[in-house]
């Protein structure tokens, strides 16, 4: 059986010196591809560099908002300039990650509010413009963010950490983007984000690990790991009343379908 974390922070401080070897051993237990995205301009090249290090690495490039309150518009010109000299590089794959984080205190502030949507806007511009796929973080701001997507269009995408409405599922899936679903689902007290698997149709869920965070109950609060995907996909199965084999090969082709660039296992 061949699985695809199709978010997973793996040049994170909390792997150390430990990535390579991680993908690795995620690759051994059927990790065939690790989708590695950017958070900040800083580490750009970070995530190309690891992504062509590990032979199941891929990666994708944005600037995530909780680092957009020192972001620049400088940063967006430089993205744009690196997304158009990365498109014949076979492991990049996506414009991410991107989105609005309206949790975090001061990232609510008015002025902030408008610069992270500013910074969003932007970046579904890039993707558009270079037909790729974006991979979102939605955090209470799955409405904003379905409403930009909407009038900027994108070519599809991923919404990370899915934790919406049925109602926002459909609006999502209706713009050709696909659900993430990871290690907050293994907790039985998450009766919301467990019903949303059990129900939404299985051609519109990726799997993700968001490793190092969203650890999985077995492993909480401990350093989440790629590694822990399959098991992650065999609660998915479970809640779905599913065989294994057969939802990691959907889910394997819905991430496929998503990210087209994808390389192949």
């Amino acid at each position: 059986m061949l699985w695809i974390d199709t978010h997973c922070h793996l040049d994170a401080h909390e792997f150390g010196h430990a990535s390579l070897p991680v993908a690795q051993r995620a690759g051994d237990l059927g990790v065939g591809m690790i989708v590695i995205p950017a958070v900040e301009r800083a580490n750009f090249a970070i995530v190309r560099d690891l992504a062509h290090a590990a032979p199941n690495g891929c990666y994708a490039l944005g600037i995530h908002p909780i680092y957009v309150p020192h972001a620049t518009d400088d940063d967006l010109l430089v993205l744009r300039a690196l997304v158009e000299a990365s498109m014949m590089d076979p492991r990049f794959v996506a414009i991410g990650e991107i989105g609005l984080d309206f949790f975090i205190p001061m990232l609510c502030e008015p002025a902030m509010r408008t610069k992270q949507e500013h910074f969003l806007r932007e970046q579904l511009k890039i993707a558009r413009d270079f037909d790729l796929p974006v991979l979102t973080h939605v955090r209470r701001s799955q409405d904003m963010v379905l409403k930009h997507a909407r009038q900027i269009r994108p070519n599809g995408g991923i919404a990370h950490a899915f934790n919406g409405s049925f109602q926002q599922a459909q609006g999502y899936i209706d713009l050709g983007f696909k659900l993430g679903f990871g290690g907050a689902m293994t907790f039985t007290r998450a009766l919301q984000i467990r019903r949303l698997a059990t129900e939404l149709p299985l051609e519109a869920i990726v799997l993700e690990t968001d490793a190092p965070d969203i650890s999985p109950s077995w492993l909480h609060p401990g350093r989440n790991s790629p590694e822990e995907l399959p098991r992650i996909g065999a609660v998915l199965a479970e809640l779905r009343g599913l065989d294994l084999a057969q939802v990691a090969a959907q889910t394997t082709a819905n991430a496929r379908a998503v990210m087209p660039r994808l390389p192949l296992i």
